[in-house]
């Protein structure tokens, strides 16, 4: 198939584009123009350069490539690290603005699917600790910069979802562990846990669904090869509260443990959405994507890998 990938060179696009030519796929590379010089030395056919908020050059950028299948993988987390604000605000506009734009050019080009990334711990926190895709986001949150990031969301999926002409799927990915991601030794959280700065409140009973990039990786190719449509969760098979991955995770480091701090302490010293992951967050079930898209995780549990790398 012809296959464009947007977002081709961030932690899931890059390897995901040399997945889907392993498999015999003709695949192309959509980036921005600081992005060429990384998409070059990949294993995309072809590099296409558009900025997804230029509705016109996208247009024609994919139009030029000719897809049967557009994979959505945009995001701007490459910025948390200097600027977090401007992060979340891109990563919002691409959710939005940059969905829209890819939407339209994929009708354009005459592709039948697209597949789109999303995440799976953006439910509200109510109901039994590990949820399903029915569920409702968090939309109301009372962070306004979180509540602002799950309506980008929910707007992502309802563009990619209600398209016509279009076999919408989104993949929403679990808390991304491996190479390249916040989890791995070098990234700002295993950098916070060696440094004994991550506490865990009080009854953290904040529940987790990781997902290692590469079976991340493994569940987008799946939704590109299916004929199956909807949303669908990309976990591992045992979510975690708090008070089980924290401590585990900072072994596996070789970082000291994680000290306990009083909850009412916690949004004071962590921020509101830290706090919220650590003690309200729901896990999410994966039986989903097991079902429909006949994918499941070559690590099935956290355990097998998280802190590793």
């Amino acid at each position: 198939m012809r296959i464009l990938v947007a977002g081709a060179t961030g932690v899931i696009g890059h390897p995901l584009v040399g997945a889907l030519r392993a498999r015999g796929h003709q695949v192309s590379a959509l980036v921005r123009e600081e992005s060429r010089a990384k998409a070059l030395n990949g294993d995309a056919d072809t590099v296409v350069v558009a900025d997804a908020l230029d509705r016109q050059a996208l247009l024609s950028a994919v139009s030029a490539a000719r897809p049967e299948v557009v994979v959505h993988q945009m995001t701007a987390l490459r910025l948390l690290r200097d600027d977090p604000a401007e992060a979340f605000a891109l990563t919002a506009r691409l959710r939005t603005e940059g969905t829209a734009n890819l939407v339209a050019a994929a009708r354009a080009a005459g592709a039948r699917r697209l597949v789109a990334q999303s995440i799976a711990f953006a439910a509200a926190p109510a109901g039994d600790p590990v949820l399903d895709e029915d569920a409702p986001l968090y939309v109301d949150a009372p962070d306004p910069g979180w509540a602002a990031t799950v309506r980008a969301v929910a707007e992502l999926e309802r563009l990619v979802l209600d398209s016509p002409d279009l076999a919408g799927v989104v993949l929403r990915y679990g808390t991304l562990y491996g190479a390249g991601t916040a989890y791995a030794r070098t990234g700002g959280t295993g950098q916070a846990v060696l440094a004994g700065r991550l506490p865990l409140p009080e009854g953290a009973s904040g529940v987790t669904s990781f997902v290692h990039v590469e079976d991340a990786v493994g569940a987008a190719v799946a939704a590109v090869e299916s004929d199956a449509t909807g949303l669908f969760h990309v976990t591992d098979d045992e979510p975690a509260p708090a008070t089980q991955w924290l401590p585990a995770y900072a072994r596996a480091l070789g970082g000291p443990p994680p000290r306990t701090i009083p909850s009412a302490l916690a949004p004071r010293l962590l921020g509101w959405f830290i706090t919220h992951q650590l003690t309200a967050a729901r896990g999410a079930a994966n039986d989903r994507a097991r079902t429909a898209l006949g994918w499941k995780p070559l690590r099935p549990s956290w355990r097998d890998g998280l802190g590793t790398e």
